[in-house]
């Protein structure tokens, strides 16, 4: 096991083009990082430097103790899945598993030993002499990773290695991940563009957008928390909810939405936003924090009315969708007695759960 760290990273390619844009990262040993982000943001260019498959433009990578930069992939001792599992198919699972260990002459009896012993943590035993074409494909995944959990490698790379699997079974093999993790307890880099993903594995998150770091913390911490209104719009599902207003005092704290509505600012919330009296500012809240009044149980809500343009029932709950001059909103609900398209509800919102970020920057204020 290791920790890895990287100090001002920076991939620039050829006509000027940068993917990576000076990154610092600290990844402890044996803990589960998820790099996440919209396609190029840089996660998997970030990782395959990690890995020794893509050089460094400059700064440097630390395994352990020991720069990497001028390592080949070989010699990093990391093992990496990927997408699209890369099995051999003329090969058995117990021989796609053991081949990096007889690469590296390890003892017949080792690497037995070490093959059942994964197998068995993966439930792979029953298929060890199958081929990668009659397994499935959650069953062929196991086998990627089992062959990279053979090795006892410092730490683990995995580059989206559950896109191509349909729902259900990307349900089925985050559990899988997560307990293998928990069991094998070694340094975890995984890179996905799916935010359910990331909260449901990571022990921190690290979001990216334009070859930047946006933010690094613990899921909650990232979800109730963001440091950005990217990072609140990507993370959620759905994403943050967001209104440009204007903070203003009018006979008291209150905020102003663009439909001219008010909310009143109760007075222990005054402190946060007290200071932006005045300004105009986006206003964040998620939609779980936006509910028919009698859902939402918390001590500052204020009522809320808004038009209803779409109702999407989900069995246990529902998202309402509404327009606030021309914005789009949406509510987590729990409802009996669907509103209809084009009426008018009240709802309340948890205003001390709302967020506010700088209209120019995005940033959290």
């Amino acid at each position: 096991m290791a920790k890895v760290q990287l100090n001002q990273v920076v991939k620039s390619y050829a006509k000027g083009q940068i993917a990576v844009r000076g990154i610092d990262l600290s990844i402890a040993d044996r803990e589960f990082v998820v790099l996440v982000g919209p396609s190029g943001c840089g996660k998997s260019t970030t990782l395959r430097m990690i890995a020794g498959l893509e050089d460094v433009t400059s700064g440097t990578i630390h395994i352990g103790d020991q720069m990497v930069n001028n390592l080949q992939a070989r010699q990093r001792d990391i093992s990496m899945v990927f997408q699209n599992y890369a099995l051999y198919p003329h090969l058995t699972v117990f021989e796609n598993m053991a081949f990096g260990l007889r690469l590296r002459k390890t003892p017949s009896d080792e690497v037995k030993k070490r093959v059942h012993e994964v197998a068995r943590i993966l439930d792979l035993e029953p298929y060890l002499e199958r081929r990668p074409k009659q397994l499935s494909g959650g069953q062929r995944q196991r086998v990627a990773m089992g062959r990279a959990i053979v090795r006892h490698p410092s730490a683990y790379l995995f580059d989206e290695p559950l896109s191509n699997l349909d729902a259900e079974l990307r349900m089925q093999m985050r559990g899988e991940i997560k307990r293998i993790h928990q069991t094998v307890n070694t340094t975890t880099i995984y890179v996905t563009h799916d935010q359910v993903e990331a909260m449901t594995l990571a022990d921190r998150v690290v979001v990216m957008k334009d070859g930047r770091i946006e933010q690094v913390a613990a899921p909650q911490e990232i979800h109730r928390n963001p440091a950005s209104r990217f990072v609140a719009g990507f993370i959620g599902s759905p994403g943050m909810n967001f209104l440009d207003v204007h903070i203003v005092d009018d006979g008291g704290l209150a905020v102003h939405l663009p439909d001219k509505q008010r909310l009143p600012v109760p007075d222990p919330l005054a402190d946060r936003f007290g200071p932006h009296k005045g300004q105009q500012v986006t206003f964040g809240v998620r939609p779980e924090h936006l509910a028919p009044p009698g859902e939402l149980r918390r001590g500052n809500s204020v009522p809320i009315t808004a038009d209803v343009t779409l109702i999407e029932p989900l069995g246990t709950e529902t998202l309402l969708h509404f327009n606030i001059a021309g914005h789009e909103v949406i509510a987590r609900a729990v409802v009996d007695a669907f509103p209809r398209s084009g009426d008018a509800i009240t709802l309340a919102l948890a205003l001390e759960n709302a967020r506010l970020f700088d209209t120019r920057t995005g940033k959290a204020l």
